[in-house]
């Protein structure tokens, strides 16, 4: 059902919340089963500072939905959709432990249900000290994994936008190419001539 959900709901931005605010549980949504599993658990007294999900309809470079984390004044739930509006996006390159680099950008948004946070524009509104907190939040949970995050820069709304732009472009390229793949196999199949089973041999008159 989630494959079907897009990026957007009007102007707002949809993001479907994977591990709450205050978890040190990491869960991850399984697109086969429909379900969300614990991925893993964060160290001893780290959490996630806000709401962390993705926004369906959407693939990074690492083939993934991209990330979102969305501010908020309390914790949902792992499958919660989150209407939200866009502040701006934390860039990043995330190193993995077999060496391959991707760049992997982190969506930043608000809740449009959050009266805390409901005059907040850009990510400049933003207490630098928060926004520092969250950017080294992605570096040390990266390095609990054994990955290695290195930021890249931050920029606001009209920076996330691209970005969200471009990962939609690559959603649904993607989506047309495995559509167009089995009608390629089909109509090769169709085009293929037919083999004549092999006659039986005939014995002495």
């Amino acid at each position: 059902m989630l494959h079907r959900l897009p990026a957007k709901h009007g102007k707002s931005l949809n993001v479907i919340v994977e591990t709450p605010r205050g978890s040190r549980n990491k869960f991850a949504y399984e697109p086969a089963l429909g379900l969300f599993r614990l991925g893993k658990q964060l160290p001893a007294g780290a959490v996630f500072p806000f709401d962390f999900g993705f926004v369906p309809s959407t693939r990074a470079e690492d083939g993934d939905p991209v990330d979102a984390l969305v501010l908020l004044d309390s914790a949902t739930f792992p499958g919660c959709l989150v209407r939200a509006r866009l502040l701006g996006v934390i860039l990043g390159r995330q190193t993995g432990r077999s060496g391959r680099a991707v760049d992997n950008p982190r969506l930043i948004a608000v809740a449009t249900k959050s009266p805390e946070y409901d005059a907040v524009e850009t990510l400049s509104d933003l207490p630098a000290a928060l926004v520092d907190e969250i950017e080294h939040f992605f570096v040390s949970y990266n390095e609990a994994s054994g990955k290695v995050f290195t930021p890249l820069g931050r920029h606001g709304p009209k920076g996330a936008k691209s970005v969200l732009t471009a990962c939609a472009a690559s959603h649904a390229k993607r989506m047309r190419k495995d559509s167009i793949s089995p009608l390629r196999r089909v109509s090769s199949e169709r085009g293929r001539p037919l083999t004549a089973p092999p006659s039986a041999s005939k014995g002495p008159a």
